[in-house]
């Protein structure tokens, strides 16, 4: 009678939730510094998907599904409408398609801060490149052909 190995990812698992929160921190980051300085939502919305993906391979399908049960289509259309509904907010206000507003406001513990409205447009693309680069990436690798 063989005795079966049962494999040991403890190292694999402890790495890749270590390496996923400093990709998911960068992230963030690049979302924030994005229409001031290069990053914003494409950047960030990849480094976010390379995150989760990490977290796919590292972990299995199962378990990774039902610690995250978001469905990634309708982050793809929640993320269209929020980009489509910022550039049409300023023609509502006689401007042209996709005018970027800003304002300084003064708020507490952050200080003075900058509010602009091209942290909305890129709050949409973050979720629509998260969207679609992770359907792209589960619909290959759930693929059984």
């Amino acid at each position: 009678m063989k005795k079966q190995i049962k494999s040991n990812e403890l190292m694999l698992h402890t790495i890749t939730r270590v390496v996923t929160f400093i990709i998911l921190a960068f992230s963030v980051y690049l979302f924030f510094a994005g229409h001031n300085n290069p990053g914003g939502g494409f950047i960030g919305g990849l480094m976010t998907a390379s995150a989760l993906l990490l977290m796919y391979l590292g972990f299995d399908m199962k378990s990774i599904k039902s610690a995250l049960p978001f469905n990634f289509t309708s982050m793809i259309a929640i993320g269209l409408l929020i980009a489509i509904a910022t550039g049409v907010s300023s023609m509502l206000f006689g401007y042209p398609f996709l005018t970027q507003f800003f304002e300084y406001y003064q708020l507490p513990i952050l200080g003075e801060t900058e509010l602009t409205t091209a942290l909305p447009f890129d709050l949409g693309v973050y979720l629509v490149v998260v969207g679609i680069a992770l359907t792209i990436i589960l619909t290959i690798a759930e693929d059984d052909a």
